[in-house]
């Protein structure tokens, strides 16, 4: 890629940081939209849940990506914390591109977070980008915030939907959650382990979104999941065995629907994703397995 101007909402989280320190490192020019004022000349006010941006900041931009949304597992499933989640996804993406379409000269490429909680609980169905979405309330999330991101589409801007699958990683997301919990020799598999996760590794997910920015040949969704999805069980005992824990305890269904509500359905659920588009465009996953990719978090 040659140096570029890129936009990138979200830019304190997980993957926002770490896609932000790759760019960098590379020596482009990383414009970072913030809920504050700016203090800086590479910070853009916006207020996603209001669904207000300011665009002129966007002007020169080669690529604008946007991983900025309320996070789905930080807390319980409440009428009030689902309205958080919708609109700091569909308000938020529905802003950035109208600014996006309305630029003089627009980027290239918008490049738009989602989930693979499009797809709904697939069982043991391999499922790949052309599937329709699944039930339930993240399916119908995924689905309104992808919609949002029409705009910059029929601007004719190059839009790309980024289905994020489980990231690993060591100090955010679900398995942000997961390695303190088997260190102390506390993990194991949750529910009776036989839904399957699609994993990524975090290396990989920000080698993935940078080849989406680059690659003009892509765009509609795409999945960002390792290609050999596995069983919660499978996934558990890697863990423990990396980690050199037992991995010996279970989380009863029961257990996991009182203490999470709600949201017990999708981690009990089972998702079993496979990155058709990814692979068949050449990319290639430096930590492909389980356990490559949690040595890779370490």
């Amino acid at each position: 890629m040659e140096r570029s101007r890129i936009a990138v909402a979200g830019a304190s989280g997980l993957i926002g940081s770490a896609l932000v320190r790759s760019l960098t490192a590379d020596g482009h020019e990383v414009v970072r939209l913030v809920r504050r004022p700016p203090r800086a000349a590479d910070e853009v006010c916006w207020d996603p849940e209001r669904g207000q941006v300011d665009a002129a900041g966007l002007t020169g931009c080669d690529a604008v990506v946007n991983l900025a949304a309320a996070g789905v597992g930080d807390r319980r499933w409440t009428p009030g914390y689902k309205r958080s989640l919708r609109d700091s996804r569909v308000r938020g993406t529905a802003a950035l591109a109208e600014a996006v379409a309305g630029l003089p000269r627009p980027p290239r490429v918008f490049v738009n977070g989602s989930a693979i909680g499009f797809y709904g609980d697939t069982g043991d169905r391999v499922v790949d980008e052309d599937a329709p979405p699944g039930d339930g309330f993240l399916a119908g999330l995924c689905v309104e915030w992808e919609g949002a991101a029409a705009p910059a589409r029929e601007a004719g801007v190059r839009t790309v939907l980024a289905r994020t699958g489980l990231v690993v990683a060591r100090d955010g997301g679900a398995w942000g959650r997961l390695f303190p919990l088997f260190r102390a020799g506390l993990g194991g598999r949750l529910g009776d382990g036989r839904q399957y996760w699609s994993y990524i590794a975090l290396h990989d997910e920000v080698a993935a979104l940078r080849y989406l920015i680059d690659h003009d040949d892509l765009s509609g969704p795409v999945n960002l999941t390792a290609p050999q999805p596995l069983r919660n069980g499978e996934i558990t005992a890697a863990m423990g065995r990396v980690l050199r824990r037992p991995a010996v305890f279970a989380v009863p269904a029961p257990v996991l629907r009182a203490a999470l509500g709600e949201m017990a359905g999708d981690v009990l659920g089972s998702q079993r994703v496979v990155p058709k588009r990814l692979l068949e465009s050449g990319f290639r996953f430096a930590f492909p397995g389980i356990e490559e990719a949690i040595r890779a978090a370490l």
